[in-house]
């Protein structure tokens, strides 16, 4: 199996616009955590410098190197429940990030819209109508997968706002649920839904921005 590396070589183009992308995306996703969680009273982040969009703050230089190899990456930034209000709190620092990647993908759907309508760049051909397109495609990806009711995604602490029983599963017991949800999603087709639900939703947001701006 190839790595997502040999893309560097294969689409050039493809490889540097992914990173790009995901980077950017991981950073404001990350970006939105930590601005969310100083406004609901915690100032943890916000004393250890993540608010900010530098990818080696807010991914680090293994996330970055990882994302290079396979086209994947993390980011995180350190949240302190007991700074904050409440549970509501806690979920709303949650689904920050996850919001921020629904705004991305609506914003890369209208900005592809307005691109393919003026036919300044080629139209759908041209080379910033499809870095467009893969950003929405990513972002729209990126909401869904982090929702996903994970321990270690904001899926999890989402759904404790509405399910109090999910917060008494101890610490080891919601990591080694982690790394079994994760391994399933990575190494089964089950992964495949994730990307195709992804696609299907930046789709819809493609056609909906089309139709918003009257062509096509």
């Amino acid at each position: 199996m190839n790595l997502f590396l040999h893309y560097a070589w294969d689409d050039p183009f493809f490889f540097g616009a992914w990173v790009l992308i995901i980077a950017f995306s991981i950073c404001v996703h990350e970006y939105a955590h930590a601005r969310v969680a100083l406004l609901c009273g915690d100032d943890t982040a916000a004393d250890e410098g993540h608010l900010t969009l530098n990818p080696f703050k807010q991914m680090g230089l293994t996330a970055l190197l990882a994302l290079l190899a396979v086209g994947i990456a993390w980011g995180a930034v350190p949240v302190d429940p007991r700074r904050l209000r409440s549970q509501r709190h806690a979920a709303t620092v949650a689904f920050a990030g996850p919001a921020a990647n629904l705004l991305l993908a609506l914003l890369s759907a209208l900005l592809w819209a307005l691109v393919v309508r003026a036919d300044v760049f080629e139209g759908e051909a041209g080379h910033v109508a499809l870095f467009l397109k893969y950003a929405a495609y990513a972002n729209s990806t990126l909401f869904l997968f982090n929702l996903l009711p994970v321990p270690i995604l904001d899926g999890w602490t989402v759904g404790a706002l509405f399910f109090p029983s999910m917060q008494k599963i101890s610490a080891g017991v919601a990591a080694n649920i982690s790394w079994v949800v994760l391994v399933v999603l990575v190494a089964t087709p089950l992964g495949d839904l994730v990307w195709d639900y992804g696609a299907q939703l930046g789709s819809l947001f493609l056609r909906a921005s089309t139709a918003l701006l009257g062509h096509g």
